[in-house]
């Protein structure tokens, strides 16, 4: 498996594995709202080209991860979602190479923090604390169990507030 920055030959691959790691029963691909949310951030200013990865076997695309711009405050951060890994590869380490390859991409372009919604049990392995801990908090208070971050090399002690995402994240 090779993780390298997304290109434009991937993006239909990157919508259906998005939509298999993200189906819902019942729910038709084209209407996935995690594959319609990275169409949105690519085709918008917060996606960062940098921070958007597939993991690439033989067969084509297997995973993707995508790092938008977000704001702690007035302070960029980078926000990680969707992370999809083709329900055929999942737990196989696709999901844990892309993760520890985007946190890497990120501190060295000098990031101070990244956010995340997701399961403090799968996200802790990689550093990531409830972002309450940092004094960071989520727009939305219910998703304080689940909100995290992970403090890059560039994070300032005195970094706090509350987070916004891009827009096309309201839609979701």
């Amino acid at each position: 498996m090779l993780v390298q920055r997304e290109s434009p030959a991937h993006v239909d691959a990157i919508r259906a594995v998005t939509a298999a790691a993200f189906a819902r029963p019942g729910q038709p691909p084209a209407t996935c709202a995690e594959a319609i949310l990275v169409d949105e951030l690519r085709a918008g200013d917060a996606w960062l080209p940098a921070l958007s990865l597939v993991a690439v076997e033989a067969a084509g695309v297997v995973g993707h991860v995508l790092g938008s711009r977000a704001r702690v405050g007035s302070t960029p951060a980078v926000a990680i979602g969707p992370l999809s890994v083709h329900p055929d590869r999942q737990r196989r380490g696709v999901g844990t190479a892309l993760m520890h390859t985007v946190l890497g991409a990120a501190d060295a372009l000098e990031e101070p923090v990244v956010v995340l919604l997701g399961d403090p049990r799968y996200y802790g392995r990689f550093g990531f604390r409830l972002a309450e801990e940092y004094g960071i908090m989520p727009a939305v208070p219910e998703w304080r169990p689940h909100f995290q971050a992970r403090p890059l090399t560039a994070f300032p002690a005195a970094l706090h507030g509350q987070v916004s995402y891009a827009e096309p994240f309201d839609r979701v």
